[in-house]
């Protein structure tokens, strides 16, 4: 997403910018997503809710984003809901195959296959998707991203200069249903475990794995259940927890998604440990990477900075190769690859760099 607006924006000031496509296809992450664009209703709520991002940044998204959705929709992307059900939250979700193809034609057929060249000259806009790839691979996690975001641009920015921010092994993801379970790209958003509140959350020892609450997102449980040893979890349910509604959905039609994609799915009395009061149900979780939080450093006009706050010359960064916004918590709008940076930050490297 953050590529095709940057190139799209830089059209509309009279730029011909060329979109390196490493994949395939259009869309990246984003086309895989349920595209809710969103940020915080406040500079502070985001502050709370990511308290180790830069807030020059957070300011930047939280002023600049609903302009920027009406830009999207000038364009022709189809709104499918202007809510995001969420009270701590504004936003739209539109269609991910129609904001694709919308922002493909305002930014011009990217050249797939392409990754972006290592001498490629300034100025070069670095869009790449960040590094979920490779942290998963490191880590023994599931990929629930487009298959090519491996960390292009941030090696490549590193190369010139560039300073890094944030830490490597913050992620945003979901819990997933764990091996034996078969999945494609269809399935990471409708078998997303979204009902770690309902549960009780507990390892192969029966421990539970995060003391209290998840919050609002349970992305603290997904990074939890990553740092327990084989990086699974079970979600322990009662009969009653079952009925609970998320997103449109029952618990329990979750459980039986999983189920049907082979999932391991177990009644209480099949559990490896003994069956907490009250449990039912168990399904076995393990985290699904969908974006890194750490990324290049960048200043408000999208530059790459070096270690010394300078810009590198030439250089910008939009989406998630851009790392120290969401820090400590959890802003990526909807699922995909930091949706609302994706947004504000590819347009503003298209206006940094028109302006010279």
């Amino acid at each position: 997403m953050a590529g095709l607006c940057a190139a799209a924006r830089a059209r509309e000031l009279g730029l011909d910018p060329v979109v390196h496509e490493k994949g395939d296809r259009a869309g990246g992450s984003m086309l895989l997503s349920s595209c809710v664009v969103w940020r915080y209703r406040s500079v502070e709520l985001f502050r709370e809710q990511c308290p180790g991002g830069d807030p020059a940044l957070q300011r930047l998204i939280v002023e600049r984003l609903d302009e920027a959705l009406d830009w999207l929709e000038r364009l022709g992307a189809p709104v499918v809901e202007r809510e995001t059900g969420n009270p701590l939250t504004v936003g739209r979700r539109f269609d991910p195959r129609g904001l694709t193809d919308a922002l493909v034609r305002a930014a011009g057929e990217p050249r797939l296959r392409s990754p972006v060249p290592e001498d490629a000259a300034p100025p070069l806009v670095l869009a790449t998707g960040g590094f979920p790839v490779e942290l998963a691979r490191r880590r023994g996690l599931l990929v629930r991203s487009n298959p090519w975001s491996s960390g292009d641009g941030i090696r490549l920015a590193r190369a010139r200069g560039a300073a890094v921010v944030g830490d490597p092994d913050e992620f945003y993801g979901r819990n997933m249903p764990a091996p034996p379970a078969r999945f494609g790209e269809e399935g990471f958003v409708r078998l997303a475990q979204l009902y770690g509140r309902h549960a009780r959350v507990l390892d192969e020892r029966g421990e539970e794995v995060l003391p209290g609450a998840p919050n609002w997102a349970e992305t603290d449980l997904v990074l939890a259940t990553a740092d327990r040893p084989g990086a699974t979890a079970w979600y322990v349910l009662s009969e009653q927890a079952l009925a609970e509604r998320v997103r449109g959905r029952t618990v329990g039609e979750m459980v039986e998604a999983a189920r049907a994609a082979g999932g391991d799915v177990r009644a209480a009395a099949g559990l490896p440990f003994p069956a907490p009061p009250g449990a039912h149900v168990g399904v076995k979780v393990t985290p699904g990477v969908t974006h890194t939080v750490a990324g290049l450093r960048v200043d408000t006009a999208a530059r790459v900075l070096a270690e010394q706050g300078t810009p590198v010359d030439g250089l910008y960064a939009a989406g998630v190769d851009a790392g120290g916004i969401a820090s400590g918590g959890y802003a990526s709008g909807g699922y995909a690859s930091g949706l609302a940076q994706a947004l504000v930050l590819g347009l503003a490297a298209a206006e940094t760099v028109a302006a010279g």
